[in-house]
């Protein structure tokens, strides 16, 4: 019996990386294809009759399959999913006329659809793509950065998965942006340059995964990452490092972990004495951006002040 083999292969990998058995049946059997694609060029380079036709349809397929007895559908980038339906319905109802098979000549491996997100990107950003984001600067962006980041924050907090799934897209889409930016600068780099860093940084700070490195607890893999990244960064404070522009109260929460971490001294005004729990904590918190308010005052930029204060002492007192 005739026989009509789809042929699907992943079109975010090198033409012609195809499966042993892909390579066996592209071999063997003419090989049809509606796409003069460079998945086509690579088996014709190889020897592989490959044919362009430029109206396929399910009379076509099968055609060639009853005057070859076997044909290979070479599937262009998007499956060609119409015609595979409208070939499936034809030989459910006439299955005499020839058998239909599927085969997979390579698909995609984890982490392949970030390529849709450069190719997409840099379509954006030519000269006939989206005029607004060929006029954005890393400036213009950054509170976009932000707001995408507190927007998955507020996912993850609402325990909504599905929420989280599109916010954190959204931040992909602002690091791609950053990225493709960065491709046009004078000194560039792509977002390549940016994986390949990620990738040696992870390597290099977990020696107790990618290395012989031995540790014992959470707490021991936590000081080799800050040891190692404080031998990156040569930096001369322990403070170093640490965003200024993030909220006030962040700020002056990372402030004190990482002196308390490193053992410096931070001397502090005494709590409030009714605090006691986190719903004490919050209310008097509260009371004071309330009291802020009545005085007209900047609640944020005084604990900033304050903070960064409190940052200079801690590095005085390092050097000193």
């Amino acid at each position: 019996m005739a026989r009509i083999v789809l042929l699907v292969t992943s079109p975010r990998l090198p033409a012609g990386l195809l499966t042993a058995a892909a390579w066996d049946l592209v071999r063997s059997a003419p090989v049809l294809t509606g796409h003069a694609s460079g998945q086509a060029e690579a088996l014709r380079s190889a020897g592989c009759a490959v044919t362009v036709l430029s109206s396929p349809d399910a009379d076509a397929l099968i055609a060639a399959a009853t005057e070859h007895g076997t044909v290979v559908w070479l599937a262009g980038p998007g499956g060609d999913e119409e015609l595979a339906r409208e070939l499936g319905l034809r030989l459910v109802r006439q299955p005499e006329l020839a058998e239909l098979e599927v085969r997979y000549g390579s698909w995609d491996p984890p982490g392949a659809r970030l390529l849709d997100v450069v190719t997409v990107m840099d379509r954006l950003a030519a000269p006939d793509g989206d005029p607004w984001k060929r006029e954005q600067t890393h400036q213009s962006l950054a509170r976009y950065l932000l707001e995408e980041a507190y927007e998955a924050y507020d996912a993850i907090e609402a325990h909504d998965l599905d929420a989280l799934r599109e916010e954190l897209g959204d931040v992909l889409l602002q690091v791609a942006l950053h990225a493709r930016m960065a491709h046009d600068a004078e000194h560039p780099w792509t977002i390549d340059d940016l994986a390949a860093g990620l990738v040696t940084k992870l390597v290099r700070r977990n020696p107790h995964v990618f290395g012989d490195e031995e540790v014992v607890d959470i707490e021991e893999i936590t000081a080799n990452w800050e040891r190692i990244k404080q031998e990156e960064k040569a930096r001369g404070s322990a403070l170093d490092g640490i965003a200024s522009s993030q909220p006030a109260l962040a700020l002056a929460e990372k402030i004190l972990s990482k002196a308390r971490r490193a053992n410096l001294p931070v001397e502090l005004p005494p709590p409030p004495a009714d605090v006691e729990d986190a719903d004490g904590l919050g209310a008097a918190l509260f009371g004071l951006v309330s009291r802020a308010y009545e005085l007209d005052l900047n609640a944020e930029a005084a604990l900033r002040r304050a903070a960064l204060a409190q940052a200079d002492a801690i590095r005085a007192a390092e050097s000193g």
